[in-house]
């Protein structure tokens, strides 16, 4: 028997009680069960099923997921994934970088130098969850940087710490042969060293104007926000000749939405309660590395 839906579960510990729970949905929605197995390291835990379904159709695994998130599970989350996905030979992951490949987000670092901090968090957090139009915040927010010398750039750049589990992402993918990018709302000058080091085949974001050693409060050309996300999703996977049923999208803020949807599976990240509803997955543990375990690398 042949599958063509996976359910992963992951959590830092998973209950049998939970895993028959999730079990018994799944056989009461018509699956199937082939292969099953356990995996995970001192941090979390991994349980993948194999199974079938009638038709496998995208209306189909989204009434799975919609079955399993309304199901409450406590303390684990479960991505129902085509198979065809995670078999495939190339993928293309695409992350967002604040609060998603990073910790933090890089503009109230900047903002903290400014003495701006929790002003530019309150207006950071709105746009996030989608109240505000995300490049009239941007430029809002950075237009308080004016007048600082360009080298608190360096500073906050030593400041910036990768989420956990984020570079065995990455390396996770690149040994295996897929393609991995980074399109950031932040800003390049932090973004180029984080995505070089880490060998990411595509990466961009916004440029912080400097003119004479100085932050002038502006950002240069086009501001990256949701639909440049995407755009740039379908441009670099086109070119890499990688099917977009076979890409892999991560971000947990509003701006992620449009990539996220676009996606052959979105996962929110430690995500606004929004961009959780609107996924096709969640990762609810500070570790990002669950993602390779969604995606079958």
């Amino acid at each position: 028997m042949s599958s063509n839906v996976t359910a992963v579960s992951y959590g830092v510990k998973l209950s049998p009680a939970e895993l028959e729970h999730l079990r018994s949905l799944l056989t009461g929605s018509g699956a199937s069960f082939a292969v099953e197995s356990r995996t995970g390291d001192e941090r979390f835990e991994v349980y993948t099923v194999d199974f079938s379904v009638e038709s496998g159709t995208a209306a189909e695994i989204g009434a799975l997921r919609q079955d399993v998130a309304a199901a409450g599970f406590s303390g684990m989350d479960t991505a129902i994934v085509p198979t065809a996905l995670r078999q495939a030979p190339r993928k293309f992951l695409i992350m967002d970088v604040d609060s998603t490949l990073i910790q933090q987000e890089v503009i109230e670092l900047l903002a903290a130098y400014a003495g701006k901090k929790e002003e530019v968090t309150a207006v950071t957090e709105a746009a996030m969850r989608g109240e505000l139009d995300f490049a009239q915040s941007l430029h809002a927010r950075v237009a308080v940087l004016a007048g600082l010398p360009a080298d608190v750039v360096d500073s906050v750049r030593a400041e910036v710490k990768l989420s956990e589990g984020a570079a065995e992402l990455v390396a996770a993918f690149k040994a295996a042969g897929h393609a991995v990018a980074v399109v950031s709302g932040g800003f390049n000058q932090i973004l180029r060293p984080i995505a070089q080091d880490l060998g990411m085949d595509y990466w961009i974001a916004n440029e912080l104007e400097i003119v004479d050693g100085a932050l002038t409060g502006k950002v240069l050309g086009a501001v990256i926000d949701r639909a440049a996300k995407e755009k740039y999703l379908r441009e670099w996977a086109a070119a890499e000749g990688i099917p977009m049923e076979h890409t892999i999208a991560v971000g947990d803020g509003a701006n992620d939405l449009d990539m996220l949807s676009a996606a052959g599976i979105g996962v929110a990240f430690n995500a606004k309660p929004a961009v959780r509803a609107a996924a096709d997955a969640a990762v609810n543990m500070p570790y990002l590395d669950a993602v390779r375990h969604i995606a079958g690398v």
